[in-house]
């Protein structure tokens, strides 16, 4: 594990760069954190519409697209997860109504995720439940000043972490 202060690898190599109390101590805690607001956030549509966040977020993604509807592919590296994940939130959403896929004209292997009016209007009555948990959970209790100090710090790790390279082995590529 990547906690360690101390102890040998083993493996012949470089010592590694353990992290320091500080460092464990904020690992830690946005673990602690980023665990708890997603399994807030889980519940709160859970409870509301039905749903987990990362099916809200593909209805987000679809109801912000020209003519609500968007490449299975392009949904999947927006949302961050892989083809057969999506295939199975987009099977689930189709079942409730609130999605269809559609042939792509331009691809014949390729499909399009459309959020129906039935789709949109869930999104409308979910979101403002739904925004107002995120602003308890985070917004309220910070302030102005670490608001901005958080978005910076995870523009920075979202930055350093999305390869540029086009080839890259992620799971949303596959």
């Amino acid at each position: 594990m990547g906690y360690m202060t101390t102890a040998s690898t083993g493996g012949g190599g470089a010592e590694p760069r353990w992290l320091t109390e500080d460092e464990q101590r904020v690992w830690r805690s946005y673990l602690h954190a980023t665990t708890l607001f997603e399994d807030h956030l889980d519940r709160q549509l859970q409870r509301d519409a039905g749903m987990p966040h990362i099916y809200y977020g593909l209805l987000v993604q679809l109801s912000q697209a020209p003519r609500r509807r968007r490449r299975m592919t392009e949904l999947a590296i927006d949302a961050k997860i892989t083809r057969s994940r999506l295939s199975h939130a987009i099977a689930r959403l189709e079942k409730n109504g609130w999605v269809r896929r559609e042939d792509c004209p331009s691809d014949k292997r390729g499909q399009n995720a459309v959020l129906t009016d039935e789709g949109l209007q869930v999104l409308e009555r979910t979101a403002p439940g739904h925004v107002e948990a995120v602003r308890q959970a985070m917004f309220d209790r910070l302030t102005p000043e670490q608001v901005g100090q958080l978005g910076e710090i995870m523009r920075i790790m979202a930055e350093g972490l999305q390869p540029q390279d086009s080839c890259a082995d992620l799971p949303w590529l596959r």
